[in-house]
This record gives structure tokens, C-alpha cells and sequence, in this order.
């Protein structure tokens, strides 16, 4: 019987049974890289046949997209999966050969590529909006599911052996974890400090675009529009009653969204954000999985880095007038302008500093070789 498994005093048995049960999901999870090719293969059948039940049924698979060609993308989406099936099958028959892990990261990227703005359609669903295209938002996370599952597979040679979880907080030196495997897991650690410079500057990239909508939100004017404008022009647009009550409320969602963000980003390149706080019950002190905050960071940075970038690039155009901008609902080109450079600053300075940041983190939460341990 392990320290795990004796009755603590003061633990109630339901209390016991629970943290039983979480340490036995815990484990499970642990093994999860071992069963990921199977999982990869499931995914792309599934894929495959979304892609070719589009194509006959003439579906789009794009937004705002229409016409023959734009339905005829389903049959590109069925072949990413059959070829994801193929590389998949391939791994759970013959293991895990270097030629296989270059398709399978081939494989990855198209499917990255292909779940491009799903972090828009995320946000729409978390304000209670509908999305615009059902069938492209599922064509975006089912991809989005298969570039992860696609990645661990690739990546699943790395790590063997037995992984017992690590918790360092039982630990008051917090020294690295010993794993049957030849690695330990490495002591929570921060960033070096030209990516916490980064994570400071994307933020504080969101300081201007945050107070812009708080303005509004409170009823305030900023480029020339009013809150309670602002406010008539995402009735009509069909914002949701949530959007709607707690823009009422002086609350922007898009700014809380904000600080979500925010909160995200130091985490990823503070020790804080690789061990469970004390106040999480049957947890505390257990490292954080790596995925847990890795998911969010690379579906933000492959959204809004390439989102800003792009975005900034127009707006220098029009800057220089060289393209016209579209007023939309701002009285003047300039107030369009100067929105808009706010908002691309945001998105393209957090997502660039969310990138570095997920690398960093990425890095710093890998197995280490354990002292003493031949390498080869």
C-alpha cells in the first residue's frame, strides 16, 4: 500500500473515495501518450467521413464561402483524413518509424491551417451566440481535435515507461520527480527574461483595447461613437442576452475575455502556472498537465498572431492610403483607423508574446534526463 492509499486523518470516506478515484484518473491520464496513434485513426475515419458527407451533400466547409469550388472543399477535408488514417494505421502497425513522424507533422500542419479562427467561433459560443457557419465552426474543431491528436502521436516515441504523476508540492525542496523512464520532472520554473519581457508587453498590449471597450461599456464616447451606440449596433447584430446584460451592466465580455488572456500569459511563464494552487481539492501541489495550459496558448497564438499581424498590415495600407478603409459604424475614416489600430496592437502583440511564451513553457515543462542517466 502506497503513502497515497492510507486513510488521512480528517478525511472523511466519501472524501477518500473521491481523491481514490482522482488518482486513479490521474494514472490513467498519464498512459494517455501510449494510446494516442489508435485515438489518431478513430479521429481521421471520423474525419474523412464529415469531409465526403459535405462534398455529396454540397455543404461548405468555408465561411462565408459559397459557390461549386467552395463545396467542393469537403472532398479535400476527406482526403486530409484518409491520409491522416493511413500515417495513423501505419503507427499502430509498425511503430512509430521517422518517416511516419514526418507525415504525421505533415499532416498536423494542414490540419492547424484548416482550424484557423476557431478561437472566433469559441468566443461566439461562450457569449451565447450562435456561429455564422455550423458546418465550417465543426470542420475547425474537429480539425483542431486531429492537429492535437496528430502532434501527441508524433511526439508519443518520447515518453515511455512509468508515469506516475509527479507532485511536487508534497515536496518541500520541490527537487525533480524520478520516473522508471530515465527522466525526472523538472522544479517549476519561470520564464528566462526576454520572454517575460514579451509576456509584459502583449500584457500590456491589451491595456488600450481593454480600456476602449470599458469606455463604451460604461457609457462613454471614444471615436466618436457612444456606448449606448455601440450598444444599439450589437442588438442588431444579433448579440446574445448575456453579451447584451452585461454590456448593461458596465461589464464588456470582450474584456474579461481580456483578462482571461492576460491571466493565461503570465502563467505560462511564471512557476505558478505549472502546479495546481492550494485551493484545488485532491490537487494541490500536482504538476499541471502540460496540455491543460498549452491547448488554449497555441489555439489563441495561431489565431490572433496571424489575425494581427495581418490586420496591422492592412491598416498601415489604409494608413498610407493606399487601400480605403470601411467605416462600418464610426463616423470618420480616422476613427475607423484608430479602432482598428488599437485592436490589431492587442491581438497581434499578445498572440506573437503568446507564442514565444507557449514555446518557453513548452521547454521548461519537459521530462528531464535523470542525473547519472545514459542518453543516447
Amino acid at each position: 500500500m502506497t503513502s497515497d492509499d492510507r486513510p488521512r486523518a480528517g478525511l472523511t470516506g466519501a472524501q477518500r473515495t473521491a481523491k481514490a478515484r482522482v488518482s486513479a484518473w490521474w494514472r490513467r491520464w498519464r498512459r494517455w501518450p501510449d494510446r494516442a496513434a489508435t485515438a489518431t485513426v478513430l479521429w481521421a475515419v471520423l474525419y474523412a467521413g464529415f469531409g465526403l458527407v459535405c462534398a455529396l451533400r454540397g455543404t461548405s466547409v468555408l465561411d462565408h464561402a459559397g459557390g461549386s469550388w467552395a463545396a467542393g472543399l469537403g472532398w479535400a477535408v476527406m482526403a486530409v483524413g484518409v491520409l491522416a488514417a493511413l500515417v495513423g494505421g501505419a503507427v499502430v502497425r509498425y511503430g512509430l518509424r521517422p518517416a511516419l513522424r514526418v507525415l504525421l507533422w505533415i499532416t498536423c500542419g494542414l490540419t492547424g491551417i484548416i482550424a484557423f479562427s476557431l478561437l472566433m467561433d469559441v468566443v461566439t459560443l461562450l457569449l451565447g451566440q450562435g456561429v455564422d457557419h455550423p458546418a465550417a465552426a465543426a470542420n475547425k474543431a474537429l480539425a483542431a481535435i486531429g492537429a492535437a491528436l496528430l502532434a501527441t502521436t508524433a511526439r508519443s516515441g518520447d515518453r515511455s515507461g512509468d508515469r506516475s504523476a509527479d507532485r511536487p508540492g508534497h515536496r518541500p525542496d520541490h527537487r525533480p520527480a524520478h520516473r522508471t523512464d530515465g527522466t525526472a520532472a523538472r522544479a517549476p520554473s519561470a520564464a528566462p527574461r526576454f520572454v517575460r519581457r514579451a509576456a509584459w508587453a502583449g500584457t500590456l498590449a491589451f491595456v488600450p483595447y481593454a480600456a476602449m471597450k470599458l469606455v463604451w461599456a460604461w457609457g462613454g464616447t471614444f471615436a466618436g461613437i457612444t456606448g449606448a451606440q455601440v450598444l444599439a449596433v450589437s442588438e442588431r447584430n444579433g448579440a446574445s442576452g448575456i453579451f447584451l446584460t452585461l454590456e448593461s451592466w458596465g461589464l464588456d465580455p470582450t474584456a474579461l475575455l481580456a483578462v482571461l488572456g492576460v491571466v493565461l500569459l503570465r502563467g505560462l511563464v511564471r512557476p505558478w502556472g505549472q502546479v495546481f494552487p492550494r485551493w484545488t481539492p485532491f490537487l494541490r501541489g500536482r504538476r499541471v498537465p502540460r496540455w491543460l495550459p498549452l491547448a488554449p496558448a497555441l489555439l489563441g497564438a495561431a489565431t490572433l498572431a496571424p489575425y494581427g499581424v495581418v490586420g496591422a498590415g492592412y491598416l498601415a495600407l489604409a494608413t498610407a492610403d493606399v487601400v480605403t478603409i470601411r467605416r462600418g459604424d464610426l463616423p470618420t475614416a480616422g476613427d475607423a483607423l484608430l479602432v482598428g489600430w488599437i485592436g490589431m496592437a492587442a491581438f497581434g502583440i499578445y498572440g506573437i508574446a503568446l507564442t514565444v511564451a507557449a514555446r518557453s513553457y513548452w521547454l521548461r515543462t519537459r521530462p528531464a534526463a535523470r542525473p547519472g542517466t545514459a542518453t543516447g
